[in-house]
C-alpha cells in the first residue's frame, strides 16, 4: 500500500511549481495570501489596495519564478515583494490625502470591550499610518510577522542596522501615540 503524502515542504512545491506545476503553485499561494494581505492590509490601511497589491505579487512571483535562485528564499521573495509594491503605493499617494481605517477584522464578545478595542485599533492603524513607509514596513515585518532583522534588511533593500533604528523610531513614535491607551 503507497504510503499518503503529507504536506510538502516549500522548496518543494516551488521545484515543481517552477517545472509548471499549477496545483504546486496554488499551495504555495494558500499558504502565503493570508500573510502577504496582512502584512499589505497593515502598510496601506486599505483592504481594497492590499487585495490589488496581493494579486500583483502573486503573478509577478509565478511569471518570475524562474530567476529565484535559490528555492528556500522564495518566502523571503514573497515578504521583499509585498514590501516593494506596499511602499511603491504609499509614495504614489497624495501626501495630504486622509486614509480611514477599514473596519475590525474579528468581532470582540462583550460590547463595551469591542468599542474600547475598536478605538484602540483604529488608533493604532492611524499611528500606523504617521509613520514613514519604510519604518510602518520595517516595524510590521518583525513585530506583526516576526521577521528578522536580516530578512527586513534585505526585503527593505537596506542594512540590518538601518532596520534597528527605523524599528526603533517607530517604536517610540507609536508608544508616544499609544500612551493614552495604557
Amino acid at each position: 500500500m503507497p504510503a499518503t503524502e503529507g504536506p510538502l515542504d516549500d522548496v518543494t512545491l516551488v521545484a515543481r511549481a517552477r517545472d509548471g506545476d499549477t496545483q504546486a503553485y496554488e499551495q504555495l499561494v494558500r499558504r502565503y495570501q493570508g500573510p502577504m494581505y496582512g502584512l499589505a492590509v497593515r502598510m496601506l490601511a486599505s483592504r481594497g489596495d492590499a487585495e490589488d497589491v496581493v494579486q500583483e505579487v502573486f503573478l509577478t512571483a509565478w511569471r518570475r519564478l524562474g530567476q529565484l535562485q535559490d528555492d528556500g528564499a522564495f518566502v523571503g521573495w514573497l515578504y521583499r515583494t509585498t514590501t516593494n509594491r506596499c511602499l511603491n503605493v504609499i509614495r504614489s499617494r497624495r501626501p495630504t490625502s486622509a486614509v480611514e481605517p477599514d473596519e475590525q477584522e474579528s468581532p470582540v464578545p462583550r460590547p463595551d470591550r469591542a468599542v474600547e478595542v475598536g478605538a484602540q485599533m483604529a488608533a493604532l492603524s492611524r499611528a500606523l499610518q504617521q509613520l514613514t513607509g519604510e519604518q510602518r514596513a520595517c516595524w510590521l515585518l518583525r513585530e506583526v510577522h516576526g521577521r528578522s532583522y536580516e530578512e527586513i534588511a534585505q526585503a527593505v533593500g537596506t542594512t540590518a542596522t538601518a532596520v534597528r533604528g527605523r524599528i526603533a523610531r517607530a517604536r517610540a513614535q507609536l508608544a508616544e501615540v499609544m500612551a493614552p491607551w495604557r
